[in-house]
């Protein structure tokens, strides 16, 4: 694949990650006005809501999730930058392109295939929350683990060229 065709590749697929990003950070908002609220109610009326602590939960749960695609678009998850640092470019696009293969994509596939077989059984028997008297759906939030998993694997992909790029010319994109 040349240049050209590889940088297309990618930013089409970088550009999915970092829209979603921007739709995933937005999830902060409710959270915030939902635990605001709920202190607000709490202290000012001595009157807890039944329903703040599932939302709290559930949104950071989502937020945390989705949120794994652009973080690794971003490059911010851990790396052993201790020897990392000190390798050129192309052992660096190696050893990336190698770790991508052998243990990211099949540990995300198996991720989202557990958490496909997970959600479509929560689905499946309309699933409820019992650690409140409230009792959310939980289907909604167990969608969130294979959707996770996709976006990571999107994402995973366009690294994985980027990586064999930079294996194979010693330059990044």
């Amino acid at each position: 694949m040349n240049r050209d065709a590889l940088l297309e590749v990618t930013s089409r697929i970088d550009a999915i990650g970092r829209h979603t990003g921007t739709i995933v950070g937005v999830l902060i908002l409710p959270l915030v006005v939902a635990l605001t609220y709920e202190v607000f109610a709490r202290y000012a009326f001595h009157a807890p809501t039944v329903w703040a602590y599932d939302i709290s939960y559930m949104l950071y749960g989502a937020h945390f999730m989705l949120g794994a695609g652009y973080t690794l678009l971003r490059g911010g998850h851990i790396r052993t930058d201790i020897l990392y640092q000190k390798w050129s470019p192309r052992t660096q696009g190696v050893i990336d392109a190698a770790l991508y293969l052998f243990l990211f994509f099949p540990g995300i596939i198996f991720f989202f295939v557990m958490g496909f077989i997970e959600a479509w059984q929560s689905w499946s028997m309309g699933e409820s929350s019992d650690a409140s008297p409230w009792r959310p759906p939980l289907y909604p939030l167990k969608a969130v683990i294979p959707l996770t998993a996709l976006l990571l694997l999107l994402q995973g992909v366009s690294e994985l060229l980027k990586s064999l790029y930079v294996a194979r010319t010693g330059r990044r994109l």
